[in-house]
Parts: structure tokens; C-alpha cells; sequence
């Protein structure tokens, strides 16, 4: 059975979708989901995660009969900034199975312009206006079809997740929930309030600097909570886990530390910004009905190069157990691309 968002009224709402006709929903993405100026990738990949079962609610409400659909792969291209505010989402049905479905999906909103209107609402934008922001293909099963061959390979975290003091050296949940630390795991200090406000949404317990060698350098490891609004009693649910393998500040830190050491300096900057271009994932598991309280994420990069790299996201629960994979392709560009003041064709900016 699939977790609910029931007990997290605000990332309910942040995630809403509305029907507009059989194949067109409208959604309000919210400033508090930013990073900048710019809706967050991973929380705009679980609005087309609710969008997609929405739609078989709505739309296909027959079609599968045992169980609401869930999605088991999301192949997204990020093709425009997307803004705080409404947007219309789009979906084609490509194909419809007895096993699997796969939907073509869309967000629009305004398009971006040089010139201020004075009258008008970005809200109220109508159809003409809007342009492509993201487009991709999600594909989705009811749990009740997941059947078939399972098997376990050799597959490992390698090098192995540094230890805490727990049984066989696993990291104490409690003991960083109660005490903010266990062994080399720490609760993480990064910015969620000036830039990356997305990140308010989740504390991330990370390894110290000082902790790993020079063979770590391009891996990060973090447990998490989800406390969206600030709701401690929140819970990792199936939507959220799309929204996590997006967000991971350390790694961020890491990728920005690389990428200062390889520019000279009259091209350094203090921050950077780093857009998504492309995310796939693949959800491996469902969560309980009612969530979980703790998810662990391994991040890694092989190479920046030209201003764009690749990241790699492996999820897993405190079973160990892999819940998603994910990888997307990412720039690495200063966050005054994302930070000044944006205008759009027939609308009125409200950032």
C-alpha cells in the first residue's frame, strides 16, 4: 500500500492540483518551495507526481480497478525557469496498459519578457500567453500489477556509510534526533532562508568536514527528516521522496568548493546556482501508508565540466532497502542568473 501526505497539511497544499478539463489541471507553485526565484526541481517533480494521479482519479478513474496508480519512472526535462505562482499542466495519454501507463506531461506559465505590462496578472494569464517550463514522460502501475521475478544483486554503498553508535555500526537515529549528533554525524548548517528556501523543508544530519578522506571528496551521505512548514510530525511519503532526491545542501556545498578550484580569480563568486536540465527517477519501492520518519541519501559526481555536471542519487531506508535512484544532468552558473528581477509577456511580476 502507498503513503499518504495526509499529515503534512502544508506540503498538501504545495502540492495541490486542480482539474480544469479531462486533460488539463492548474497548480500554484509557492515561494516557500524556491531556490531563488525559481520553484525547487524536486518539489515541481512531486507536483507532476500528484498531477499523474490525479489524472487517473479524474480522468481514468476505471481503468485500474484494484489500487490508484503510482508512479514508477519520471524522465523530466527542465526547458525554461518556472516561477512562484499559478501554472496550467498538461497531459497526454501516450499509452494506456493493462500493467503500465505512460502520460506525456507539461507545465506552462507566462513567458518571460523584457517589458512590464500595467495591467494584467501573471495569475490570470491566459492560454496564449503560457510556454513550455517542463516537459517529460512519467510512467505508472498499480501496486497490485508489481509482480514478477525480485532478486538482490551484489550491489553495496562502496566505500560503506561512515559509521555512528548504533548496532554494527549504524548510525543512532534516536541519538541525532534527541542529541543532533551521533559519532561523525552532525545536523547540517546551510542557508534555507536567503536563497535556498526549498531546503527549510528538511533537516539533514551529515558526516563532519573533518570526517572523511580525500577518496570521499566526491561523496556526500545525509539522513533527513521531512518537516515541511515546520511540521516536526511529518512524514517521508512517496511524493516527498522525489522532492528529496533533488534536494541534498551539502552536496551542493561540495560541487561549489570544485567548482571555485577550477576558475580563476577575477571569474570566482561566492555563490552558485545550480539549475536542473534534465532529471530521471526511478521509484524502486513504495513507502508505508503512512510514511517513514527517516530516509538516507548517497550523493555522488563524477566531473564538472564547462559549467555542467552530473549527479547521482541513491535512496534508502533504515532497513537499508533502496526506495528510488535518480540522476540528473545539472549546470554549475552564478545565482545572480537566478536572483534578479524577472518580467513576463502580459503580466505583472510578483517576486
Amino acid at each position: 500500500m502507498t503513503s499518504t501526505t495526509s499529515n503534512a497539511p502544508a506540503f498538501e497544499e504545495a502540492i495541490a492540483v486542480t482539474p480544469l478539463t479531462s486533460h488539463t489541471y492548474s497548480a500554484d507553485l509557492q515561494d516557500s518551495w524556491c531556490i531563488g526565484t525559481v520553484p525547487h526541481g524536486g518539489y515541481t517533480t512531486a507536483v507532476l507526481y500528484r498531477l499523474v494521479k490525479t489524472h487517473f482519479a479524474h480522468t481514468h478513474p476505471t481503468l485500474y480497478k484494484s489500487a490508484p496508480v503510482v508512479p514508477i519512472s519520471i524522465q523530466l526535462s527542465f526547458l525554461r525557469r518556472t516561477a512562484a505562482g499559478k501554472a496550467v499542466l498538461t497531459v497526454q495519454d501516450v499509452k494506456l496498459g493493462a500493467r503500465t501507463s505512460t502520460l506525456h506531461v507539461t507545465v506552462s506559465q507566462a513567458r518571460e519578457g523584457k517589458k512590464k505590462h500595467p495591467q494584467g496578472d501573471r495569475d490570470s494569464a491566459t492560454e496564449e500567453a503560457l510556454e513550455a517550463k517542463v516537459a517529460g514522460y512519467i510512467t505508472v502501475s498499480p501496486p497490485t500489477a508489481e509482480v514478477g521475478a525480485s532478486g538482490s544483486t551484489s550491489w553495496t554503498l562502496h566505500p560503506p556509510s561512515l559509521p555512528g553508535s548504533g548496532p554494527n555500526g549504524r548510525v543512532n537515529l534516536s541519538a541525532l534526533a534527541a542529541e543532533g549528533r551521533d559519532g561523525v554525524w552532525e545536523r547540517s548548517q546551510h542557508d534555507s532562508k536567503s536563497f535556498r528556501w526549498a531546503g527549510q523543508h528538511i533537516e539533514v544530519f551529515s558526516p563532519a568536514k573533518d570526517s572523511a578522506g580525500p577518496e570521499r571528496r566526491a561523496i556526500v551521505e545525509q539522513w533527513a527528516r521531512f518537516q515541511p512548514g515546520g511540521e516536526r510530525k511529518a512524514r517521508w511519503t512517496d511524493e516527498a521522496v522525489v522532492y528529496l532526491v533533488d534536494m541534498f545542501p551539502e552536496a551542493l556545498d561540495e560541487l561549489g568548493r570544485v567548482a571555485s578550484s577550477g576558475m580563476s580569480s577575477s571569474h570566482k563568486t561566492e555563490f552558485f546556482w545550480y539549475p536542473t536540465v534534465t532529471l530521471t527517477v526511478e521509484v524502486k519501492k513504495q513507502l508505508p501508508l503512512h510514511g517513514v520518519e527517516w530516509l538516507y541519501s548517497r550523493i555522488h559526481s563524477k566531473v564538472i565540466r564547462n559549467g555542467r555536471t552530473d549527479i547521482n542519487v541513491v535512496v534508502l531506508d533504515e532497513e537499508g532497502e533502496i526506495i528510488a535512484v535518480a540522476s540528473q544532468v545539472g549546470l554549475v552558473v552564478s545565482a545572480s542568473r537566478n536572483i534578479g528581477q524577472r518580467t513576463f509577456k502580459g503580466a505583472k511580476e510578483r517576486l
